[in-house]
C-alpha cells in the first residue's frame, strides 16, 4: 500500500515522490498522482489552487517565508514542512523546491517541488522547533520566529538545508 494512516497522520511509501508544480504565485499547475491521493482533493481541486491550501496550522509561517524568500531569489531550498489534508490529516514532507528558469531569459516561471517521506528523526527534531516559532509568532509576529530560527540555526552552526539534511 502507498499511503497508510495512523491515527490522524498519514504516511507514504519512502520509495515514493510527491511532485507538484506552480505558477508565480503559488498556484498549483501539475500535481501527480500520489499528490492528489495524500492530499485528499481531486486534481480539479488542486490545480490553480493556491498551494497553501494544504497549510497545517503547526507550521511556523517563518518556514513558509524563508522558503518563498529562497525560491523567489533563485535558489532551491530543503524543508520540512507538515501538511494538512481536505479531511483534516496531517502528513510530514521532506520537500525540496527549486525555481524553474525561461531557458532565454532565465527568468524565473514557476517552481517545482519534489517531496518524499521524511525520517523519523528529523520530525522529532523539527517539531520542538516549530513548536517554539509558533509561540514566537504569537508573541512577537513573524520576526520573534525568524529571530528565533535563526538565533538556533547560529548556535548550530550551521544554516536550514544543512539542518535540514543533517537528519537523512
Amino acid at each position: 500500500m502507498k499511503i497508510t494512516q495512523h491515527g490522524n497522520e498519514l504516511r507514504f511509501d519512502e520509495n515514493l515522490f510527491i511532485v507538484s508544480k506552480t505558477d508565480l504565485k503559488g498556484r498549483i499547475t501539475y500535481a501527480n498522482d500520489l499528490f492528489i491521493e495524500v492530499s485528499e482533493y481531486s486534481e480539479d481541486e488542486l490545480i490553480d489552487a493556491p498551494h497553501n491550501i494544504l497549510r497545517h496550522p503547526d507550521m511556523p509561517r517563518a518556514v513558509f517565508k524563508l522558503l518563498w524568500d529562497t525560491i523567489s531569489g533563485g535558489k532551491e531550498i530543503f524543508a520540512y514542512v507538515k501538511n494538512r489534508s481536505k479531511t483534516g490529516k496531517f502528513y510530514w514532507v521532506h520537500a525540496f523546491v527549486t525555481p524553474e528558469f525561461d531557458p532565454k531569459t532565465k527568468a524565473i516561471t514557476g517552481y517545482h517541488s519534489v517531496r518524499r517521506s521524511p525520517s523519523q528523526k528529523g520530525v522529532e527534531a523539527v517539531v520542538p522547533l516549530y513548536e517554539k516559532m509558533l509561540q514566537a509568532e504569537r508573541g512577537g509576529g513573524m520576526d520573534a520566529s525568524i529571530r528565533l530560527l535563526n538565533e538556533t540555526l547560529s548556535q548550530h552552526k550551521v544554516s536550514y538545508d544543512d539542518f535540514i539534511l543533517s537528519f537523512e
